[in-house]
């Protein structure tokens, strides 16, 4: 067998082909060819009946006339065979100048040559033995039938020849076109295995190809765009953790230098250590990330309020509203709490990061609300402001891991906030939505329905 999935698939489409071929073909043949035998075995067998009922042991004159009768009727006159022989073997009557010899087996069809008028012609036979040894053949030259028969297979062998050709060519064009689909899957992998993830599929059509296109051009969309990211957040720690390391290494280097006193050895140190756990905090946010983006923590998923939560976060956070002149308020909703299913310290956690945000960037003035509800997509979180917003061409690219809209860096932070809430909302069957409040910012943590 071919190594070929398409070769297989050609040669089993031939051969299911040719069986079809040939059952059509016998089909025919046996429906042509079998129901002349069939018709000419019935007559043949109406007949000797005929002639056996009036025969008289001693006289045979009477089925000698009507044999006579039947050869000169102008009906099948120039194919029937009659012939009347006595015991001794005898001719008595009928048109064969040459018969099967006188053991043939009787009350049997027998396809044989015999001398019919002079001339030797494929017969059909039935051989009757009469009640004092006389012996009836009743038949019928089979010459019509015969060229029957050969025009039949004739015309077998030129359609099936026929259709051989067109299945050979079937199979090749089959084979041709499945190998030329596959074969743009396989160029396409190639070219991404040597590095262009930009390279798609070409879907021509909406076969079962096409889908299977579409599906593997959406993977590679994905992973082109896990690749961005994955880009995205190497130069980012490239950027964002080498100048708190320089800067450690630097502390640490001109505390070597210079003869300094054991306190300032111990501030460098205490500095040296402060930096070193804004990195670990940063590792942590990162391990955050991954934790929740595994899908391994449902099982720790329980029965909770979500209004609950809100409030919790919105105490925890009014001292740090009041210090930097923004109002922090909730929203309750009308009648008991929330019910939700889910992970409770994680919600917490990513609402808090959403509230730390929203005082952080929203200014002195602002009012940050903390609200949360349900609609026909499921139970939500939001955290809305009236600051001064995000421009809009920036809001897709708040998710990214360490990207910050503060490009000076001048505040604190290091771009994982949001990159955690939505790994959180992702783990919970939800997503992270964030929309233009104008004026502000309105984050929605969507859990799932």
């Amino acid at each position: 067998m071919p190594k070929s999935i398409a070769a297989r698939l050609a040669l089993g489409y031939g051969l299911l082909l040719a069986i079809s071929i040939a059952i059509v073909c016998g089909v025919f043949y046996f429906g042509t060819i079998g129901v002349l035998d069939r018709s000419v075995d019935r007559k043949l067998m109406v007949l000797s009946e005929r002639l056996a009922a009036i025969y008289q042991p001693g006289d045979s004159s009477r089925t000698s006339g009507e044999i006579a009768h039947l050869l000169t009727d102008r009906t099948d006159s120039d194919t029937e065979i009659f012939l009347l022989l006595d015991a001794a073997g005898r001719r008595i009557s009928g048109n064969l100048s040459s018969w099967p010899v006188a053991d043939s087996p009787a009350g049997k069809l027998l396809h044989v040559h015999v001398t019919r008028e002079g001339r030797v012609v494929p017969a059909r036979l039935l051989i009757r033995d009469l009640a004092d040894g006389t012996r009836l053949y009743v038949g019928r030259a089979m010459l019509e039938s015969d060229s029957i028969r050969t025009l039949v297979l004739r015309s077998i062998a030129y359609g099936g020849g026929v259709a051989v050709l067109l299945m050979v060519a079937g199979a090749w064009l089959f084979r041709r076109q499945l190998e030329a689909r596959i074969g743009q899957i396989r160029r396409t992998a190639a070219e991404i295995e040597a590095g262009d993830l930009s390279q798609r599929i070409p879907v021509a059509s909406d076969d079962e190809f096409g889908k299977l296109s579409c599906d593997i051009n959406r993977m590679l969309d994905r992973i082109e765009q896990l690749m961005e990211g994955v880009r995205h957040v190497s130069n980012a720690i490239a950027h964002d953790l080498r100048t708190p390391l320089g800067r450690v290494r630097n502390k640490l280097d001109g505390a070597l230098r210079q003869q300094q006193t054991v306190a300032a050895y111990e501030s460098a140190a205490q500095s040296a250590i402060a930096d070193i756990d804004d990195l670990t905090r940063v590792f942590d946010k990162l391990l955050q990330i991954a934790a929740a983006e595994s899908g391994m923590r449902p099982e720790y998923f329980s029965d909770i309020d979500l209004q609950q939560i809100g409030a919790d976060i919105v105490e925890m956070y009014e001292a740090t509203a009041d210090e930097q002149g923004v109002l922090l308020v909730q929203l309750y909703r009308p009648g008991p709490g929330l019910p939700a299913r889910g992970d409770r310290n994680l919600l917490g956690s990513a609402l808090a990061s959403l509230v730390d945000n929203a005082i952080k960037y929203a200014g002195q003035g602002a009012t940050v609300e903390v609200s949360c509800g349900q609609d026909a997509s499921g139970a939500w979180l939001a955290v809305c402001d009236n600051g001064p917003g995000v421009p809009a061409s920036e809001l897709p690219k708040l998710t990214q891991r360490f990207y910050r809209l503060d490009k000076s860096r001048h505040l604190p932070g290091n771009g994982l906030g949001l990159s955690i809430v939505a790994a959180i909302a992702a783990l919970h069957g939800g997503s992270l939505e964030i929309e233009d409040a104008a004026p502000g910012l309105c984050v929605r943590l969507r859990l799932n329905h």
